[in-house]
């Protein structure tokens, strides 16, 4: 068997298995019950009228952290995405619920929420977190392997898939171009499950992180977190506040007035130069 990033690059899915210690996963369980309970069903067909679901859980449960920063995770994803960005950027973190009676989902890609081309850039990384069993019978995630990618292009629907069966302290991820979709519970319990997308630092993300995590919220995360929500430029100068770092509004030291601070590629920083060297010479 490959490494992590070989199997997402080849059948658009793989498992770490026992990625955090159970314990980690039991204590968010027990931040979130509550949340779970006191949360409305959805609305649509897409989301479900048996699905609960809610965000905002890096304030919800300090162990949120420990999954949205796991490292070989991080890694992969960052990997993976690279091609494409100067730095990635949480996309989402969302708790789902599916509830007895909930039907299938309606199979879908998640890269399809932007309007990009597709088949050519991969604009996210999926990583599924089993709060209880995932089983065939309670709606583990159906995933299409093979169908991401430029398969993704094609209008054929896949004729081979794999339910994700599998448990807490696990971890399954995914490409945005990979098609999935949760399955039916036809079972007596609750299937639970956080889900942690990483996307391309210069898209809009799913989930608006700076009103999930506003200054007041965010200054107590790590730097690493902080940057991940979007506390930190992408070259060049995307997302600046006041044409400098965001990061800024964390160190409870901000200036009345700011100034702008070039936030550049390596090859724009270079072109610039040449530009301002050649001004200089007519001079």
């Amino acid at each position: 068997m490959g490494t992590a990033t070989d199997l997402l690059k080849t059948q658009g899915w793989c498992v770490i298995p026992n990625a955090l210690p159970i314990e980690t996963i039991a204590a968010l369980v027990a931040d979130l019950d509550p949340i779970y309970e006191a949360t409305p069903f959805c609305e649509g067909d897409f989301y479900g009228g048996r699905t609960k679901r809610f965000g905002s859980l890096l304030k919800r449960s300090h162990h949120a952290a420990d999954l949205a920063l796991e490292e070989r995770i991080l890694s992969v994803a960052t990997g993976l995405l690279a091609p494409w960005c100067d730095t990635i950027q949480l996309n989402l973190m969302q708790a789902i619920a599916l509830h007895p009676g909930a039907p299938a989902q309606f199979p879908h890609r998640d890269q399809d929420m932007w309007q990009g081309a597709k088949g050519e850039v991969e604009y996210l990384v999926n990583v599924m977190w089993p709060l209880t069993p995932f089983t065939v019978e309670n709606g583990a995630t159906i995933l299409y392997p093979g169908s991401h990618g430029r398969a993704a292009l094609t209008e054929t629907f896949p004729e081979r898939s794999t339910v994700a069966v599998f448990n807490p302290g696990d971890a399954f991820l995914f490409l945005g171009s990979t098609l999935h979709g949760a399955g039916a519970n036809l079972s007596d319990e609750v299937r639970k499950a956080v889900v942690v997308s990483y996307c391309l630092g210069w898209l809009k993300p799913y989930e608006n992180q700076w009103l999930s995590y506003p200054p007041e919220v965010a200054r107590a995360f790590s730097p690493e977190l902080a940057g991940l929500i979007g506390y930190r430029q992408h070259r060049p100068n995307l997302g600046n506040y006041e044409g400098v770092c965001p990061s800024l509004l964390l160190t409870g030291n901000l200036p009345e007035h700011i100034g702008a601070v070039d936030a550049l590629r390596p090859d724009q920083a270079e072109a610039v130069a040449a530009h301002r060297m050649a001004q200089e010479a007519l001079a």
